[in-house]
């Protein structure tokens, strides 16, 4: 069903926003309110989120296009489906006993009560359709097993609401569906599923069964819901349409009375106050001594303004108004106190209550649903003489001071009718045609509230409390939180607390299953630095003895869990990644699983009711105990020790550590009836750790996408998962239906904009997260997304939510038909390149790494191309993850190119050298010294690490001496390097007032060869290569001990020159600054040197002992040249 609109030909006049009503005749009407299309081009066109029938159909516009003198044009189509009717209230008889039922009734009345069918058995069962409160009640009770004639002693009364205020005189449509015990119950587009209680399947119906109500009035099940008074049509009870057989008076139709085939209409012309300024004026009878006012109304609001008048000849006012469920009366009297009293009790429950006043000087009578026995009267002293106006729902905004309404009750929104004034009824019709009276923001004609409550929208048994036209839920003790108690407010796992800093053990609540509708329960968790144990008890684990049991009638040991039901441990075991428990079976001549070849004497039953023959400490589905795998039994002809049937006491025992049979539900022992035979069964408690839905983990690395299930999630979804991807443009979730008019999707839509987008309504929406990090930085983000009927908000981290509230009409239909695409929306748009992990969607996770393809190009955990790349970044360069491809981060090293193979040098020329500042300015001395006493201290740093240092380059030179390298700090401490006059090389270092010399090599490096040095200090440990292989950079003055060795100069070339994260060739040759810190004098140019990149392998060690030093020391062969690493251990400088 739906209805399309369109703005009139060749003009600007288009509706934007209508209100369509819908009604059985022309003076009643139920409002329906959606958006209308905004052009004279487009067909807007609007489903209905249910489903009605009507004879008449009105559309009231309620905005409009005003520009270029547009005004209200609209051209429509409603699309629905044929209807045929009859109506009838009979009684049929006939016995019957099914497996399967069909039942189809429509009805329509204004009473709030009424038996619409019933039946019953002799054994007790029973069915029963009632309007009870304005609701639909189906009750079922089935009790015996079939074919039996003994009562079993079995709960089997199963009861189903549906419906709401269905006292409003129109048609509504139920339908019922029995399958065994399965049972669907539908009223108009409401349907509620359920099982019945028991454990029998047909319904025994062995007497007539009763439509519209009953004539004995002896049944034993008889419920003391009154007749139906009202209209029935198109009752079908298993295929026999029971109007057609009351029409043609078949014998097996009883009427008790004569019966009308047509449904007489009664006419009521309600009228709505939906508006913020609703009113109305009606006159009155002026300066009467008496006042009569009566009328009927229906609202869900705690406080509002039900009547008010004021008296003539300045006597005072009589205000009637609503306030926290109850009418209270207050007459306000010139100079005097003003009379206040209440009446009534609940009466903002949505139900038609009567409301009758009158009152005469020193009286005043107001009765409440016409409990005449019961009237509140109040005979304070106060006179009466009727003003000639009087005031419904409200007072209008006026500067007339005379006769003026004023209250500071808020205006009434709910439904009035059957206004009766000195005991004259107000004509709606005249009200209409505004010949009798004034108005504001009334319907007429219709009665347009609304239960929100019902079918409930709060989840998790949360309370739901509603407005005129808005609801909001009540959490609290539910475990839940959220608009609609939807969210868990626990984490799913001890592993989850673990992982968000509860580092201590104890009682936790966990909720496995977050906002599924498994409920919270208390665990025990243990937690150790790197699992955390689940740890939840039973009532079996000080153990039972067993005697009396055989194979034929064994005793079944249930296990209880504490604080949860079975399907919520089974949740637990299932969403761990490991999970134990611990059995023992302790016998004197009773035997247990009867190996090798025999029948099983006992066996335990766990997930799925399943039962397994084997038994702790053993392999699954073997049929063997413990001992068989140790090869401990004491008779090694038997696998289990009780099998061996001795008179002595012996026991199995061991863990059972599979999973997915776990937990244990029974153990069964069924051979404990000889003469001395006896057992005793102890199972531990169900002990698991770890969360394998936190690490369920893929990668992308190809446009691709998975599918899953089309989703199902009524009106409430909330999705989550962690994500890492460096694309900026990314779909991470999309489900949808054909045509992309039903859909929701979850996108990266810039850098920095996470993208909720949906449309499940009228329109599409999203809700739009900016963050203020970019979230394609190739980290893990955690993104979380909620839709419901009062709000759609998405969150990222730790930000806060960023949430699009929706009004209080809302309604949300997530009928989707494609499957859940994971990865690209449709068609392969915008494909998510990176890594996913921890997919749920309400709650239940979603298994990833079942889809893993790599010839599709998804892989199991975060893999990308860096762990398989063809050619490795070289030099230390990172690998950059493009998942589909890589690139080569080579910023932190001193070589250049796509695999920073590349490798970056200078020639010195005779008298030129190079100087890289790692610091522009100096500090002050007591800076200095502050760092020193705290190397925190504002953020202070001599320009590097001063408690490691990490040196490579490469040189080729065949002049000596010369300063290879030499950095120094603005303290006099420095690091310095020499090529000395007989070609070798020395390492100095002076921290402090101490200089430390340390030979790196006694060969002769200055043979015009390249060779490779790299030194690394930590602390007190140095740690030096050199070998042959592929800047002189400096900081301050050149110690005068090393100036020694710098003449003339370093002549020759070095390439690679790396100190901690400082590149100085690098900088000068390829900077990424304007003003690099870099000064040169003399000739320096760029080269290679004829460099070759370190290829470092597996270096063994051998130790001596010199001069209180440690040299540990290996030479293997490279191009027949010696490679010396060497480690010293430096005294602590002071």
């Amino acid at each position: 069903m739906a209805i399309a609109t369109q703005g009139t030909f060749n003009s600007y006049d288009w509706v934007s926003k209508y209100m369509l009503l819908y009604g059985d005749r022309p003076d009643s009407w139920t409002p329906y309110i959606m958006k209308g299309g905004n052009s004279v081009c487009i067909t807007k066109m609007n489903v209905f989120h249910y489903s009605f029938t009507a004879k008449h159909i009105r559309l009231l516009p309620l905005a409009w296009n005003t520009e270029n003198g547009g005004k209200v044009g609209v051209r429509l189509e409603l699309f629905g489906c044929p209807y045929d009717d009859s109506v009838v209230y009979m009684y049929p008889e006939k016995r019957s006993r099914t497996l399967q039922d069909y039942i189809t009734i429509n009805f329509k009345t204004l009473e709030q009560d009424g038996l619409l069918l019933h039946s019953e058995g002799i054994q007790g069962d029973i069915f029963t359709l009632e309007l009870k409160k304005g609701r639909l009640l189906c009750l079922l009770q089935i009790l015996i097993l079939p074919g039996s004639s003994v009562l079993q002693k079995i709960n089997g009364r199963t009861t189903l609401t549906a419906g709401s205020l269905l006292d409003n005189l129109h048609w509504h449509y139920v339908k019922i569906i029995r399958d065994g015990r399965q049972v669907n119950f539908t009223v108009d587009s409401q349907t509620v599923t359920a099982v019945c209680n028991g454990e029998f399947t047909h319904l025994d119906l062995d007497k007539q069964i009763y439509v519209g109500g009953v004539i004995e009035q002896n049944l034993p099940h008889l419920p003391l819901t009154p007749n139906f008074q009202g209209c029935l049509e198109n009752v079908f009870i298993n295929g026999i349409n029971v109007i057609d057989k009351t029409k043609r008076e078949e014998t097996d139709i009883r009427i008790p009375r004569k019966m009308h085939f047509a449904c007489r209409d009664i006419l009521l012309k309600p009228m709505t106050f939906a508006g913020p300024n609703n009113f109305l004026q009606v006159p009155g009878f002026f300066r009467r001594p008496r006042m009569f006012v009566k009328f009927k109304f229906r609202s869900w609001d705690y406080t509002g303004l039900l009547m008010f008048t004021r008296f003539a000849d300045d006597l005072g006012a009589l205000e009637l108004g609503l306030s926290e469920g109850q009418i209270n009366v207050t007459i306000f009297q010139p100079g005097k106190k003003k009379i206040q009293f209440g009446a009534g009790y609940r009466l903002n429950d949505g139900y038609w209550h009567t409301v009758d006043l009158a009152a005469r000087d020193n009286l005043l009578t107001l009765t409440i649903d016409e409990e005449e026995a019961s009237p509140l009267k109040i005979t304070n002293p106060f006179t009466i003489r009727t003003g000639d106006r009087y005031f419904f729902g409200g007072c209008p905004k006026t500067n007339n001071t005379i006769r003026k309404c004023e209250t500071k009750l808020n205006r009434f929104h709910g439904c009035m009718q059957h206004i009766f004034i000195d005991n004259e009824q107000l004509d709606i019709d005249i009200v209409l045609q505004r010949q009798w009276g004034r108005y504001a923001e009334l319907l007429l004609g219709t009665c347009g509230i609304t239960d929100r409550c019902t079918p409930n929208p709060c989840e998790h048994e949360g309370r739901c409390i509603q407005s005129w036209d808005d609801f909001i839920c009540l959490c609290e003790n539910t475990g839940y939180k959220g608009e609609v108690c939807h969210m868990s407010v626990y984490k799913e796992s001890c592993e989850a607390y673990r992982l968000s800093g509860k580092y201590w053990s104890g009682n936790y609540t966990i909720d496995p299953d977050l906002s599924g509708p498994l409920k919270p329960f208390e665990v025990y968790c243990k937690m150790k630095s790197y699992k955390a144990w689940t740890v939840i008890m039973h009532d079996r684990v000080e153990g039972i003895k067993v005697t009396g049991s055989t194979i034929y009638q064994p005793y079944i040991a249930d296990v209880n869990y504490w604080n949860a039901s079975w399907d919520e441990v089974t949740a637990l075991a299932n969403t761990s990644m490991y999970c134990e428990q611990w059995i023992d079976y302790s016998c004197y001549k009773s035997r247990l699983l009867n190996t090798p070849n025999g029948r099983p004497f006992g066996y335990w039953i766990g997930r799925n009711n399943e039962s397994h023959y084997y038994w702790g400490g053993t392999f699954r589905e073997v049929q063997k105990c413990g001992c068989a795998i140790n090869q401990t039994c004491i008779d090694p002809k038997f696998q289990c020790n009780c099998d061996a049937d001795y008179r002595q006491w012996y026991s199995d025992k061991g863990y059972l550590d599979f999973r997915d049979h776990l937990p244990v539900r029974r153990v069964v022992v069924g051979d404990t009836n000889r003469t001395g035979s006896e057992a005793q069964v102890t199972v531990g408690p169900l002990r698991c750790h770890g969360d394998r839905n936190i690490w369920n983990t893929i990668a992308f690395v190809k446009p691709t996408y998975i599918t899953f299930p089309t989703l199902r999630p009524g009106n409430t979804i909330d999705i989550s998962f962690h994500f890492k991807t460096y694309r900026e443009h990314c779909v991470f979730l999309e489900n949808s239906d054909e045509h992309l008019k039903n859909f929701i999707r979850v996108e990266l839509n810039t850098t920095h904009n996470l993208v909720f987008v949906f449309l499940v309504g009228d329109g599409i929406l999203n809700v739009t997260l900016h963050s203020p990090v970019q979230l394609n930085d190739n980290e893990w983000h955690f993104v979380q997304a909620e839709l419901n009927v009062k709000v759609a908000r998405i969150k990222v981290d730790y930000q806060p939510w960023a949430v699009t509230r929706f009004p209080g009409q809302t309604f949300i239909t997530m009928n989707f038909t494609h499957p859940l695409l994971v990865g690209a929306s449709n068609r392969t748009l915008r494909p998510f390149l990176g890594c996913l992990r921890g997919l749920r969607i309400n709650g239940v996770p979603l298994d990833l790494e079942g889809k893993v393809n790599e010839e599709q190009g998804v892989r199991r955990n975060c893999t990308g191309e860096c762990l398989n790349a063809s050619i490795p970044c070289r030099n230390s360069g990172q690998c950059i993850e493009g998942y589909a491809s890589y690139t080569c981060d080579c910023n932190n090293t001193a070589f250049d190119g796509f695999y920073c193979h590349k490798d970056i040098g200078a020639y010195f020329e005779v008298g030129s050298w190079m100087r890289y500042n790692i610091r522009k300015k100096p500090i002050s001395d007591e800076a200095a010294w502050a760092n020193w006493i705290d190397p925190h201290y504002d953020n202070f740093s001599l320009g590097y690490n001063d408690t490691a240092d990490d040196i490579e380059f490469s040189f080729s030179t065949v002049h000596k001496p010369a300063v290879l390298l030499y950095i120094s700090s603005f303290v006099q401490d420095y690091i310095a390097i020499i090529l000395k006059y007989d070609g070798s090389v020395d390492l100095r270092y002076k921290l402090g007032l101490i200089t430390h010399k340390y030979q790196l090599t006694p060969r002769n490096l200055a043979d015009g060869y390249p060779h490779y040095v790299n030194i690394t200090r930590h602390n007190r440990t140095i740690k030096t290569q050199v070998f042959p292989a592929s800047a002189s950079p400096e900081v301050g003055d050149i110690d005068y001990e090393i100036q020694k060795h710098n003449a003339p100069g370093f002549i020759g070339c070095i390439s690679g020159v790396r100190y901690n994260v400082y590149a100085p060739l690098k900088a000068m040759f390829r900077p990424n600054e304007t003003n690099p810190p870099v000064m040169t004098q003399g000739y320096v140019s760029e080269s290679n040197c004829g460099a070759f990149p370190p290829v470092l392998g597996y270096v063994p060690w051998e130790t001596r002992l010199c001069c209180d030093f440690l040299f540990l020391l290996s030479v293997p062969i490279n191009y027949n040249l010696p490679f010396c690493s060497l480690v010293f251990l430096v005294p602590k400088i002071l």
